[in-house]
């Protein structure tokens, strides 16, 4: 394919998944009060919040629908991102994203319930209490912290399904995953560290335990999905 062809396929990905996102946040408009409910249980309430802004509880609300659409729409985005990385996928490669494509949304949602049940128990009574100095977070500044560690931290839970579906198309193997481990050690310690919202160890153990045990689970799992690549035909 040429370069403009390229990016003419890039459009054309871009466009249906940003349809799909569309649709899936417009139907969690249906339900998004009672996700702001949810999301306020760790700071005890909605009532614990104090908005300033005469917009910022619709910013609020419309920034919850959000992820709620991207949770429901990733199972279109994660086939749209992976038709345009590997086009040239055989027809019996294609046949793994019926796996790949539901795996990665069920590990992004664990990863997503992982950050608002183990960290955000430990994270917001720490940050509020830090000093001893009152605080009444805003919740424009709280849903916004909240939405952003919980989109990271289901964005990696994908590692393991995606280090399989590398060693399926031969791109890595499993020997080199596990030669190059202290070095995805090390860039665990890096993500965690930008994840982490606080900047205590345990917070940051707390993230980088998951993501070490999520790389030798994919680990794990290249040795069954690895194939080694072929010059053959591509259908």
């Amino acid at each position: 394919m040429t370069l403009v062809q390229h990016l003419i396929e890039l459009r054309n990905r871009l466009i249906k998944a940003s349809i799909a996102l569309l649709i899936t946040t417009a139907l969690s408009f249906a339900f998004a009060t009672y996700l702001v409910d949810i999301f306020a249980v760790p700071i005890g309430g909605r009532q614990e919040l104090q908005a300033i802004d005469v917009t910022e509880n619709m910013g609020v609300f419309m920034r919850v629908s959000l992820i709620s659409g991207v949770v429901l729409a990733m199972p279109v985005i994660v086939y749209q991102v992976l038709m345009f990385m590997v086009p040239g996928l055989t027809r019996e490669e294609r046949r793994y994203l019926w796996f790949v494509v539901p795996g990665a949304s069920i590990l992004f949602l664990v990863g997503v319930l992982f950050a608002y049940f183990v960290m955000l128990p430990v994270a917001v009574p720490f940050l509020t209490s830090f000093l001893n100095i009152p605080t009444v977070p805003r919740p424009s500044t709280y849903f916004g912290f909240v939405t952003r560690l919980m989109f990271w931290i289901g964005l990696s839970f994908e590692t393991p399904l995606i280090l399989a579906f590398l060693a399926r198309l031969g791109i890595v193997t499993p020997q080199m995953l596990k030669k190059n481990r202290k070095y995805a050690i090390v860039g665990i310690a890096a993500i965690a560290a930008a994840i982490t919202p606080t900047v205590d160890p345990v917070n940051m153990l707390l993230v980088m335990a998951p993501l070490m045990v999520l790389y030798e689970f994919g680990v794990l799992l290249s040795r069954f999905t690895y194939r080694q690549r072929t010059g053959g035909q591509r259908e």
